[in-house]
């Protein structure tokens, strides 16, 4: 199965299209509502203002990294030069990533995706799983104890070793160090300096949670998980606006539609989607397709759906 047995070379060429306009007003709407959770925190101080901004700045920084992610392919920018600095800057390094190392061991994962060598495997080969053990996870997550874990590896080398290998990893981790020092300065000439320990605690905590969510969406409990067409091997979920603002930005939630075609920028993607639709694409993979993350969970940890089935 290749893309060109769905669209013509005209359409590959203008879903693969990049613009450097787009880039930086997908950068900017980012940070636009990153400043925004900070300013209502900061305007009206409590709990339940508190406890939202955690959950929303992680979903904001599962944003940033998703810009990571299209930079890491070249696709946020179409002039690359604004991929290596922007996407760095503002994308990669407030969240301690770096768009180079992880595009080097993303594109592996779409070399081996539906294979046993998928470098990626680990984060869902083992679904479906028990109800307690995807309890267990979301706790680890929710309590910090994933966030500390990456992060202890992050600082001390063994997130990245191929990087750190060719001393490239310090010099991002110290980048990402950098981003965060500004960020934390801004909000201290703002006044506001303590609102940084939001942005510690959604790091450690929402954070790690929207991802792990994520990855189970993508490729967790697949229909054929060592197939190679990505109708087998990945999932798109169609996700509504409170999906997409925490669990899903800037059109992860496409994910099939990546894998056909990495090249296509995240802003062409619910496009590719709903063409690809049209035509077909899906028609002998019915279950490629989920109609939201709650779905994607229940497939994911059929004790669930069972246990809402008793209750109701």
């Amino acid at each position: 199965m290749k893309a060109s047995d769905y669209l013509s070379r005209e359409e590959i060429q203008h879903y693969t299209r990049r613009s450097d306009w787009i880039g930086v007003w997908l950068i900017v709407k980012s940070w636009l509502w990153i400043i925004a959770i900070f300013a209502v925190v900061a305007v009206w101080t409590n709990p339940v203002t508190i406890i939202l901004a955690i959950l929303l700045l992680g979903g904001r920084q599962l944003g940033l990294s998703i810009l990571m992610h299209e930079a890491g392919h070249k696709t946020l920018f179409k002039t690359q030069k604004l991929n290596a600095v922007l996407g760095q800057w503002l994308g990669a390094y407030p969240v301690l990533g770096d768009c180079d190392a992880y595009g080097a061991s993303h594109r592996e994962h779409h070399r081996l995706a539906g294979t046993d060598q998928d470098p990626d495997l680990p984060n869902y080969r083992k679904y479906p799983i028990a109800a307690d053990s995807f309890r267990r996870k979301i706790l680890r997550d929710a309590t910090g104890q994933t966030g500390t874990k990456l992060l202890v590896g992050l600082l001390s080398g063994a997130g990245n070793r191929i990087m750190m290998r060719s001393g490239e990893g310090n010099n991002a981790l110290r980048q990402g160090l950098i981003a965060n020092a500004v960020l934390l300065a801004v909000l201290w000439l703002c006044g506001a300096a303590w609102l940084y320990l939001l942005w510690i605690a959604a790091y450690l905590t929402s954070y790690p949670l929207v991802a792990r969510i994520r990855q189970v969406a993508e490729h967790g409990n697949v229909t054929a998980l060592y197939e190679m067409d990505p109708r087998g091997n990945t999932r798109t979920t169609r996700a509504n606006w409170l999906e997409r603002l925490i669990l899903c930005p800037n059109n992860v939630n496409y994910h099939i539609e990546h894998h056909l075609l990495p090249s296509v920028p995240l802003w062409q993607l619910e496009k590719l989607h709903h063409t690809l639709t049209a035509r077909g694409f899906y028609d002998d993979y019915p279950e490629a397709v989920a109609n939201g993350y709650w779905s994607v969970i229940k497939r994911a940890v059929p004790e669930l759906d069972k246990g809402a089935a008793a209750t109701a």
